[in-house]
């Protein structure tokens, strides 16, 4: 048994109800229930009405039940064996009525005493009135407390194994609320519970005794189970009106992320965790993917770890790398949909590594490669090897598709991005597909194959922005039938929609029947979960499409089709994608509730009942598909529905009736739509639906259309027209004329036969569209006939004509037989179908993309004549091969084909002349793209392809022609393949049509196969004239197929007479234009031009393209115009006239040379030779030339310019004969005159004498006057109104009214609240002005300019100045004192401010005055106008920077730049080769006085490069550049490095740091000890000299030198003798230096005598 939620994942009863023992009984109850074989349902009333045998049966169930209820009440409450035997007894009946219900399968409605499915009331029921006595009551449990169950959303059935579950389910937790609400229903007296305990005894013995019991009782006891049985009954009827009500599944809500995984950028070698929560119910289970491939945390240990604690999920990825940069997705289900919540990881790798790792690699690479996302190469070349062909293969089977990748250059450190794509979609890896990388190689592995897997494959490899793809068809067989002769399985097995209560599933018939016509199909479903599969359908259904009902709502099942014919029943398809039986409407709703967990409460309230409201009547009501077999209504919900959900019933009545009938009766549908089944074949209905809920049924809706039960969709009528047209020597393309008129259609059959062998095989099991198809796997040399069938919903077409027997072998010299071409020339196609690529495949997007995707398809060898050919599967890990057999088919004579009657024939048709103008597109190192030009004669048929032949040219010598392409090409251009790298080759070029392959061209010009590295863009192609007039044409071009290094930017075009040498070309546009044609004009009537295109993009103008031409100039007889036209209701139209039409021609509008098919602002119609287009609301998005074209004659087409200008006019001209107007050059406006006054005045086009003006003010007319003065100039059409002043009572509207004629005319001007103040204070301005320039004043008010030296100049322009005038200036309030005074010669003043910098910001102001009076101007230079001031004085210092000069130190290298002088407001950076400077110890940068400088300390290798200093004044960046590099950088390093070496030498060169004295005087025999102090590295020689000469160390004379520091020099007793010039010499290779001093010894009585003498000094000399 399962629990709603709230029961089984919570503890949510209130405070009475949360005792152990009570879990611990309902957890033991929920055990019981679960080992129970019986579950309980029913009534006791029920028990009279059964057989003994069923009665002993339930007795001995109700004995378990009881006895194990009666263990749960001992537990649960412990209050005493008398109290709780009273509930336990009540329970034990009820437990035992269910038992007896529900053994004897009681379940039909009719047995219930009334229906309450159309009385549903949203509240809930109140306790009735207990039946016990006083006494009894007394004795009841007092501590128990019933829970009220406010809300609707109490019982919930999860994911079951069948429908018998669910009902067993319900039974039992009805079971479980009687035994919880004891206090309502206990009736039972304790006699009547002591005769119940030996009425179970003795029922278990015998029936017999059973019923004596019932007849030996007394009349109390009677009368008191039946009050129980009353009582009962009523709990029960509750019970089911309660249940009924409670609408189960709203408890149910998809999963919704709560807390969404957030996108990490993390280095490599780090970890990272995504975390994610999520809510649902039931309870979602998440799943983590890695770019849509799930993650295993078993492959990779370590790696991921994946936890779900609390609600929250967290993906944590250990030690990322490289590889681990992804999309991440987090992927949350239940039985309620799927969520999906995506986070992207990027893993950046340190540049250090980036650098090692380059370093290692030990390749030389170009310096114009960079580190990209996918390596150091800037451009990728991807070729494919070892490639899959075209493969068979059947269901069941496994398969694999795999090709070598080869890249150039190889990047080992980056993978490409490898997709894989069926018919042009992509697929994901899932259990039917696998796909693989290994390095080198991709692989897609098929485990289980089925016919959905037929189809294009694709592999695209994409490098960066570089990217190939290769493609090959795979075809998949019907696997053998169990059965012989039954039909092979349908597929594509899909849900087309889903509700509540019904899904439409969808599938496509299979290709083979198995000998007879299908019967119909078997729709299976299965529940998500489990095996069982059960049919949907009784009896087979023809249209396919099937509403599959009696689902459960909210469960997911998947579904399978199988087919059946007279044989017996085929395989089943492929199970479908899983589907939710859930109305999308109540996803939103779900996916808008609050997705919070569980809180785990039940708030008790008791609510009071409301008045219900009766719904409204559904609207909308359609019929929304209709078959033989069933109907489908869809409705909008009423308005009017109240606050509860709502129901529906459908009713139907037959045409010409009014007899409804309730189709719905017994289930009451929950959604807005529903299938009708059981309806006559042909029989025509009408349908309504009314809406109920508790308060009753609604009016019904408005009753549908008639509807004729049928088959709505028809069956396609057969293609026709089969043309098959050779390929390779084991293909043949087949292609038809598409069914007419076919709806819906899915696509088509081919089926293939042996000429004279009778049996039909197919080509294809999975419908392909377009009208063209390549079969593969013929025998080749064989003769085979095709035929095609259509295949919609409604079912298979009849087949086609067989085409004629066409023998298999290349398509080179072949063609399609005259004959056959016959019945193909009313209509174009031929073997080319512009809608579609071979076997379906998606055309490519563009003309390049036609180009380079066109690959020669490599042949299938053939393995034995019987055998329709044998191709080989995969080359990845074995070969399988199998013979094409088709399974015999029977033919049913009306399906042969007959021969049919000649037609008349027609204009013979001829082989297309040859295409010319080969030329050379683009070049590749092994291919080479060529373009050329349509043959002149088409031979009175489309041309269909064109093959292209090719020889090497070696030494002037041609070889032999190659076929270039095996299939034919429809553009003319192609890309050929697998050429010689520099080697010449020449080209020719055949076209074909239906009637077969024309003559070759003229041999080509040589070319050479080299990769194009040039930059410019290769030519032009596809020149073609058109609207060839005498002195005009109109030129139109493709662009290049090769574009250079840079995208095509624009055109040139050249011409030059036919006759004129090549080197008269001239230039028709200066500048390079964007289009793609050129309306050329300025041409000489009767001379022949030619043309050329170049095109041009960042690095130059590429090659011209081929000529186009020569024509002549000349505008042929009757040749017209397109013509504008106005009619007299404005609409504006295109006209246009063709004398010269074919009953073909059509014509076709451009605009600007694009057709304009089904244009929303604009409307053609053609009626015989003329044609209009009309505008619906000529606008700016029509401006453009439009031009007509028509078709099917000689190139008559002309053309109209609408430019801006046109378009007003022709607006202005459709508006004038719409309403006729009198031309407004001007509206009405206002302007202030010199003095203050207000002159209104406005500007027609014209004006006749009969004119007349209206001038009326705040609609009143006013009259001229003292206050206005009005005036009409009918020569210029101005008309004028003066006022002298603006008073406030002249505030309204003015408007001047003009009457000429017929046509009429007015402008109106308002001047009310701030425009007319603002108006008004303007005047008064003015006239103060006036006033005030009547003395001195100034012409031009203070402002600023900074002069070339970086200074601030202030200046003003004065005027009506005289001698006396003089001038004063302001700062801060402050006046100026200047130098000099001013003479007002210029009339300007100006006052110059040095050095400008922050100090000098302020108020500014100068006063200018003499006797007349005076006139001031202020300037504010602070905050932005401050800045602004800065910001142009930055830009001025920024300017006068010198050029960056290099200069070496003993430091390193300094860079260096001189300015004006310096602010702090400039900000200077520097960068090196491209990259900012980030100062260090090494690199500094700084400023000194005017110098700006970077200094480079210790310079390296790695300082070379370009230096930039930008000057940031604020705006604008100015840069000063120096190149380090090269001469500059080996002479500046140089010079640093003799610097150093000077410096090292003067720093460590020997020197006496001091201690020695200049003179020493010291008496005769005293002790003389001198100490010096000496320094140099390495440590330097001493030695001493006196008087000049070496002194050596005695006995006398002591001379040390210790540490290598400290020199001693000491004389004992120094005598007379000892009186010198002494010095030390200190030396080491850096140098020496000597110290020099005096000894003088005295004798006293000497030196009294001698007296002072004047000392010598003594000094230091250096070497």
């Amino acid at each position: 048994m399962s629990l709603p939620f709230y029961q089984r994942s919570h503890q949510h009863y209130d405070l009475s109800y949360r005792n152990r023992d009570l879990r611990t009984t309902m957890s033991h109850y929920q055990q019981e229930k679960k080992r129970s074989a019986i579950y309980t349902h029913g009534s006791t009333a029920y028990s009279s009405r059964s057989s003994a045998a069923h009665r002993q049966e339930s007795e001995a169930s109700s004995q378990a039940s009881a006895a194990s209820y009666q263990q749960q009440a001992a537990q649960a409450y412990s209050l005493g064996a008398s109290q709780y035997s009273r509930g336990s007894e009540v329970s034990q009946k009820t437990a035992s009525v269910y038992d007896y219900g529900y053994s004897h399968r009681l379940t039909d409605s009719s047995l219930l005493l009334e229906d309450y499915s159309s009385k549903l009331s949203p509240q809930t029921k109140r306790a009735k009135r207990s039946l016990l006595s006083g006494e009894e009551t007394e004795n009841l449990p007092g501590n128990y407390m019933v829970p009220i169950y406010s809300g609707r959303q109490v019982h919930l059935s999860g994911v079951r194994d069948s429908e018998e579950e669910r009902i067993k389910e319900a039974a039992a937790y009805i079971a479980q609320k009687t035994l919880l609400a004891s206090e309502e229903e206990i009736s039972a007296s304790k006699k009547s519970i002591a005769s119940k305990h030996s009425k179970v005894s003795k029922q278990a013995t015998s029936t017999l005794q059973r019923e004596e019991t019932f007849e030996k009782k007394s009349r109390n006891v009677a009368i008191r189970e039946k009050a129980e049985e009353l009582s009962l009954r009523k709990t029960l009827e509750e019970t089911q009106a309660y249940h009924g009500k409670l609408n189960e599944d709203h408890l149910l809500h998809a999963p919704e992320f709560i807390i969404k995984p957030r996108s990490h950028t993390v280095w490599e070698k780090e970890n990272v965790k995504l975390h994610c929560s999520v809510a649902g119910w039931p309870e979602p289970r998440l799943t983590w993917y890695k770019n849509q491939v799930p993650i295993d945390v078993h492959a990779n240990p370590g790696k991921y770890v994946i936890e779900s604690r609390y609600g929250m999920h967290t993906l944590e990825i250990n030690n990322c790398d490289f590889e681990d940069t992804a999309q991440y997705r987090a992927s949350a289900m239940n039985v309620q949909g799927e969520r999906s919540a995506y986070a992207s990881v990027v893993v950046k790798r340190y540049k250090g590594e980036l650098d090692e790792i380059r370093l290692h690699a030990g390749a030389s690479m170009p310096l114009s490669f960079a580190v990209t996302p996918y390596g150091y190469a800037s451009k990728f070349e991807i070729h494919f090897d070892d490639k899959f062909d075209v493969s068979f293969g059947r269901e069941g089977e496994t398969m694999s598709l795999g090709c070598r990748v080869v890249i150039t250059p190889e990047i080992k450190q980056f993978q490409p991005e490898v997709q894989w794509y069926r018919n042009g979609a992509p697929i994901s890896p899932s259990k039917w597909v696998g796909m693989q990388w290994s390095g080198d190689r991709a692989t897609l592995t098929f485990s289980h194959l089925n016919k959905e897997d037929e189809g294009l494959y694709t592999i695209r490899v994409q490098m960066g922005e570089y990217y190939e793809q290769y493609s090959a068809y795979v075809f998949v067989r019907d696997a053998d039938a169990e059965i012989e002769g039954a039909p092979a399985a349908p597929l594509d097995v899909v849900s087309l929609d889903a509700n509540k209560d019904y899904i439409i599933i969808s599938w496509k018939q299979p290709a083979v029947d198995g000998g007879s016509p299908i019967l119909g199909y078997f729709i299976d479903k299965c529940e998500v979960g489990t095996d069982s599969w059960s049919q949907c359908n009784d009896t087979p259904v023809k249209f396919a499409r099937f509403p599959v009902t009696g689902l459960i709502e909210g469960r997911s099942y998947i579904f399978r089709v199988r087919a059946v014919n007279k044989t017996g029943i085929g395989l089943p398809s492929r199970v479908s994608e899983p589907v939710a039986a859930l109305d999308p409407a109540e996803k939103a709703r779900l996916k808008s509730r609050p997705s919070a967990p569980w809180t785990g409460q039940i708030i008790v309230t008791e609510e009071e009942p409301t008045e219900g409201v009766i719904p409204g009547p559904p609207t909308d009501l359609s019929v929304t598909e209709a078959t033989r077999s069933y109907v489908v209504l869809s409705w909008k919900p009423p308005g009017q529905r109240g606050h509860e959900g709502i129901m529906y019933f459908v009713e139907k009545c037959d045409v010409g009736t009014e007899n409804w009938q309730r189709v719905n009766t017994e289930l009451p549908v929950k959604s807005p739509r529903f299938a009708l089944f059981d309806l006559v074949e042909g029989k025509s209905y009408r349908f309504r639906v009314r809406c109920s809920n508790s308060a009753g049924v609604g009016e019904p809706s408005e009753a549908t259309e008639v509807t004729v039960v049928g088959d709505k969709l028809d069956i396609p009528k057969a293609p026709g027209k089969i043309i098959p047209s050779r390929n390779t020597d084991t293909s043949v393309v087949v292609s038809w004329e598409e069914s007419k008129d076919a709806k819906e259609l899915v696509g088509y059959y081919i089926e293939a036969s042996v000429a004279g062998s009778g049996k039909w095989g197919p080509c294809n099991n999975n419908p392909v569209k377009g009208s063209r198809f390549t079969c593969h796997g013929l025998t080749t040399g064989q003769s085979y006939i095709f035929r095609v069938r259509a295949v919609n919903a409604a079912g298979l077409s009849e087949y086609s004509q067989d085409s004629e027997a066409i023998e298999v072998k290349a398509a080179i010299g072949g063609g399609v037989p005259p004959d056959v071409w016959l019945q193909l020339s009313d209509a174009p196609g031929g073997l080319t179908d512009s809608r579609g690529g071979v076997n379906g495949a998606s055309p490519p997007t563009s003309q390049k993309d036609a180009l380079l995707s066109s690959q020669p398809n490599k042949p299938s060898p053939s393995s034995s004549p019987s055998s329709w050919g044998q191709v080989e599967v995969s080359k990845v890990s074995e070969s399988v091969q199998e013979e094409f057999n088709p399974p015999p088919q029977k033919v049913a004579p009306k399906e042969q084909s007959k021969p049919e009657p000649p037609k008349k024939k027609k204009d013979p048709v001829a082989a297309p002349s040859p295409p010319y103008g080969i030329t050379c597109l683009e070049s590749f190192r092994d291919s080479m793209v060529l373009g050329w030009k349509q043959p002149d004669a088409s031979g009175g048929a489309e041309i269909t392809g064109y093959y292209v032949n090719y020889r090497e040219v070696i030494g002037g010598v041609p070889g032999t022609w190659r076929e270039a392409n095996v299939k034919a090409v429809s553009d003319a251009a192609y890309k050929i393949s697998n050429l010689k790298e520099n080697t010449v080759y020449q080209f020719q070029v055949s076209a074909m049509n239906i009637a077969g392959l024309g003559a070759p061209s003229a041999v080509s010009e040589c070319f050479k196969c080299e990769e194009w590295t040039i930059a410019v863009p290769g030519p032009p192609h596809s020149l073609k004239l058109s609207e060839v007039r005498k002195n005009s044409l109109v030129l139109q071009w493709k662009p290049p197929v090769y574009s250079g290094r840079t995208p095509v930017t624009g055109y040139f075009v050249d011409l030059k007479e036919a006759s004129a040498k090549d080197d008269q070309w001239r230039g028709l546009n200066k500048a390079a234009i964007g289009n793609e044609y050129l309306r050329v004009q300025g041409l000489k009537e009767g001379d022949s031009y030619v043309f050329r295109v170049r095109a041009v993009n960042q690095a130059g103008v590429g090659k011209p393209s081929d000529l186009a031409g020569p024509v002549v100039a000349e505008t042929r007889p009757g040749t017209k115009e397109v013509v504008v036209n106005v009619d007299d209701d404005g609409v504006i139209s295109l006209n246009f006239e063709c004398d010269q039409m074919t009953p073909k021609s059509e014509f076709v509008w451009s605009k600007d040379f694009i057709p304009t098919d089904d244009s929303p602002r604009s409307e053609v119609e053609s009626k015989g030779n003329k044609t209009k287009m009309t505008f619906k609301d000529l606008g700016t998005d029509d401006l453009g030339t439009y031009s007509c074209d028509v078709t099917d004659t000689d190139g008559i087409a002309s053309s109209y310019l609408i430019d801006e200008e046109e378009m007003k006019r022709l607006l202005a001209l459709s508006q004038e004969h719409k309403f006729p107007t009198v031309p407004t050059k001007s509206e009405l406006a206002v302007e202030i005159l010199e003095k203050g006054q207000v002159r209104f005045w406005m500007q027609v086009e014209k004006l006749s004498g009969n004119a007349k003006v209206n001038y009326i003010f705040n609609e009143k007319e006013i009259f001229e006057g003292p206050k206005y003065k009005m005036h009409i100039d009918r020569n210029t059409g101005v008309i004028e109104m003066f006022m002298e002043k603006l008073q406030d009572e002249d505030e309204g509207t003015y408007t001047f009214q003009i009457q000429d004629g017929k046509a009429t005319g007015h402008s109106t001007l308002v001047l009310i609240g701030d425009v007319y103040k603002k108006l008004q204070k303007e005047a008064e301005f003015q006239r103060q002005e006036w006033i005030r320039k009547q003395g001195p004043h100034f012409a031009e008010y203070l402002s600023w300019e900074v002069t070339g030296e970086c200074n601030v100049l202030l200046k003003c322009k004065v005027a009506n100045i005289k001698k006396e005038t003089h001038i004063v200036w302001y700062k801060d309030e402050r006046e100026i004192s200047v130098d000099e005074k001013h003479d007002f010669k210029d009339g300007i003043c100006t006052l110059l401010i040095t050095e400008f910098s922050k100090k000098d910001a302020g108020f500014y102001e100068v006063i200018l005055k003499d006797d007349r009076g005076k006139d001031k101007s202020r300037l504010k230079l602070v905050d932005e106008a401050f800045q602004d001031l800065m910001t142009e004085v930055c830009r001025k210092i920024a300017l006068s920077a010198s050029d960056l000069k290099i200069q070496s130190t003993a430091e390193g290298i300094r860079l260096y730049s001189f300015v004006t002088y310096y602010l702090d407001d400039l900000k200077v950076n520097w960068s090196h080769n491209g990259t900012g400077i980030k100062y260090t110890d090494r690199v500094k940068g700084g400023v000194t006085g005017e110098q700006i400088w970077l200094q480079i300390n210790e310079p390296t290798p790695n300082d070379k490069g370009k230096y930039v200093m930008e000057l940031f004044d604020g705006k604008t960046g100015h840069q000063k550049t120096v190149d380090l590099s090269g001469q500059a950088f080996d002479e500046a390093f140089a010079e640093f490095q003799r610097l150093k070496q000077a410096a090292i030498a003067e720093k460590n060169r020997a020197r006496v740091l001091g201690g020695l004295p200049d003179v020493v005087t010291i008496q005769e025999g005293k002790a003389l000890n001198l100490t010096c102090n000496v320094w140099g590295d390495p440590t330097p020689e001493v030695s001493w000299l006196k008087n000049e000469r070496p002194l050596a160390s005695d006995d006398h004379c002591s001379l040390k030198f210790e540490a290598g520091k400290t020199a001693y020099f000491t004389i004992s007793g120094v005598s007379t003798a000892d009186s010198g010039k002494y010095g030390l010499v200190v030396k080491n290779k850096y140098g020496s230096e000597t110290s020099d001093f005096t000894v003088s010894v005295f004798i006293p009585e000497e030196e009294v005598r001698k007296g002072p003498s004047e000392p010598q000094k003594g000094n230091q000399k250096s070497q």
